[in-house]
């Protein structure tokens, strides 16, 4: 079971503070942890939303808002995707998120990602091959070096 862990925005990552050298570190130690117990996939931190935008469709038009949103609650300033057995280990795993993180005060959201199965009869067998080459595709993206950087 897939799920990601998003760390929710608050004033300090919407003013764009950079975390401090000591939360860093524990959060280096915390990645690497579940690194070596194979269960993180992925995760990143993101900038404030002064730096981004929204795209909201209305009758299949895009009509693009930039930032900064006022909804602080709404936003996320960062993600960990893992896979695990269960939600209880999942639960397990987010407990352990560091306590240097917003002195102690960060709220944390947890939602399992869909898989294939979840789908049903939906994604036919067509459907199926089709998100198949597609995932395979981004792991040997990801596996070989960015030609622009």
């Amino acid at each position: 079971m897939r799920f990601m862990i998003i760390r929710k925005a608050d004033q300090e990552t919407e003013a764009g503070v950079m975390p401090s050298e000591s939360l860093i570190a524990a959060m280096m130690k915390f990645n690497e942890e579940m690194v070596q117990a194979g269960v993180m996939k992925d995760g990143d931190g993101l900038h404030p939303s002064s730096k981004g935008a929204r795209i909201k469709f209305s009758g299949g038009k895009p009509t693009v808002i930039d930032g900064p949103f006022a909804e602080t609650k709404e936003l996320i300033a960062g993600f960990t995707m893992i896979q695990v057995k269960s939600k209880a280990e999942a639960l397990e795993w987010v407990k352990r998120w560091p306590a240097e993180d917003a002195n102690g005060n960060v709220e944390l959201e947890l939602r399992q990602v869909f898989e294939a199965e979840d789908f049903g009869d939906a994604l036919t067998p067509e459907l199926r091959e089709a998100e198949e080459r597609m995932r395979e595709h981004l792991q040997n993206s990801a596996a070989q070096p960015d030609a622009k950087s």
